[in-house]
């Protein structure tokens, strides 16, 4: 199994290749279904059998619904921010630090960057297998950030984590926005647990290594 990372303007998104399955895991802005797709074709593959959206904000789903239509591939989030990304909606809930001049910004520039609507095809429940894709892995229920934010766990070994965790300036919990700010230290500590060898992290220039991952909220 190989990940391939996909720098797009705003986050990260990762392809999951296997010998029996090409997944990918998050989709970036509007409009950037062009750099997926070329990524795609440079592993020489045509066969991307799931889009998993880790939360419904609209640098992580924003070309999920045009991947969908080049590929046929289905699109995958948690029931809980299934009507979100439906509606094609970012909700940022409560702003902190830095956030708050960002979420200032968002009336803004959501009209411009403004996510194509996705209906999803599979509304995942708390820590459901997602096995039927080619892969080992689990919906692993974080939720905070937004209300149904997920990390999808492969082989109890990667964890491709969205907005829990980051690197953008050294690793950190999520400390911008969130919906429910009291759950981010309890799905922090739900990812601490599985004790993933590593973190995918939703943005960010490193990945973060189960020592860097314990050492958080400490």
């Amino acid at each position: 199994m190989q990940v391939h990372t996909i720098r797009l303007r705003m986050s990260l998104a990762y392809l999951i290749e296997s010998e029996q399955s090409l997944v990918l895991v998050d989709a970036g802005l509007r409009g950037e279904e062009g750099r997926i797709m070329a990524t795609v074709s440079e592993l020489d593959r045509q066969d991307l059998d799931l889009i998993y959206i880790t939360h419904a904000h609209l640098d992580h789903y924003g070309a999920a619904a045009a991947v969908r239509r080049l590929t046929g591939a289905p699109i995958a989030v948690h029931q809980a921010d299934g009507k979100a990304m439906a509606a094609g909606e970012t909700r940022l809930g409560e702003a902190r630090g830095q956030g708050r001049i960002l979420a200032a910004l968002l009336p803004l520039v959501h009209p411009l960057l403004r996510p194509e609507a996705a209906e999803a095809d599979i509304l995942l429940g708390n820590d459901q297998r997602v096995d039927e894709f080619g892969l080992q892995a689990q919906a692993l229920f974080t939720p905070g950030h937004t209300l149904g934010s997920t990390c999808l766990i492969v082989e109890d070994r990667l964890a491709f984590s969205g907005d829990l965790v980051t690197t953008t300036g050294g690793p950190h919990v999520q400390r911008s926005f969130a919906e429910d700010w009291d759950q981010i230290p309890v799905s922090l500590r739900r990812l601490q647990e599985v004790a993933p060898e590593w973190v995918y992290p939703g943005h960010g220039n490193q990945l973060l290594s189960r020592a860097a991952l314990m050492g958080l909220g400490s």
